[in-house]
């Protein structure tokens, strides 16, 4: 990503840059705490973990010289639902939270290179074979939790299909009831003078 900036974009950020060394096991940001710097590893790895209740943690992601860690800076959300621990010792640059936050509002260059890595790293998460949902999304259908049929679900068990779900699915709920607002109800919005609802939204969102 560093070496993807423009030059005039690079030339301001690097008095600000410190390459520091990530041992083993450092702990860049704790879960649900926001980061304090923005990281780029270059011969580093770094792992975004989820503590679940009984102790496990979960690993949702993998970030090395392809990227940065500390997307929340930039997407507005704060703190974040999991940690980033160093996973293969190495080294990498770090810049501050607030020098990061105020370059994405400044550059339109820095924005769009920072959201399409957000996005590839989304699709990097979600990558999974078609076959593969098919196939669960049969087994959910046996067990009477959902309906599928063309690509349609309809979900039938909303509590049954819940308990089926491992507690992530709760962890990703909370974190959009605390990011997004709530969906708001068209028929309770006070309609303008043209006789549209003022900001209405879909009443089909969950």
């Amino acid at each position: 990503l560093l070496a993807a900036l423009p030059d005039v974009d690079f030339e301001r950020w690097l008095p600000q840059l410190e390459w520091v060394a990530m041992p083993l096991g450092q702990v860049l940001y704790p879960q649900g705490r926001p980061p304090s710097h923005a990281y780029f590893p270059t011969s580093s790895l770094v792992a975004l973990l989820y503590e679940m209740e009984n102790g496990a943690t979960s690993e949702i992601a993998v970030v090395g010289n392809e990227g940065m860690v500390g997307v929340a800076l930039f997407m507005g959300g704060g703190a974040t639902p999991s940690r980033a621990a160093v996973q293969s010792a190495g080294e990498g640059f770090r810049l501050p939270a607030q020098v990061m936050t105020s370059e994405f509002d400044r550059s339109p260059h820095v924005a769009k290179l920072m959201l399409r890595f957000t996005q590839a790293s989304i699709a990097s998460m979600l990558g999974v074979r078609r076959e593969g949902v098919t196939e669960a999304a049969r087994k959910l259908q046996k067990d009477g939790l959902i309906h599928y049929a063309r690509g349609h679900i309809t979900v039938l068990d909303r509590p049954g299909l819940e308990h089926r779900s491992c507690e992530c699915y709760g962890v990703v709920k909370r974190e959009y009831d605390r990011l997004l607002p709530p969906a708001v109800d068209p028929a309770a919005t006070p309609a303008n003078d043209s006789g549209c609802a003022s900001g209405r939204r879909s009443s089909a969102l969950p």
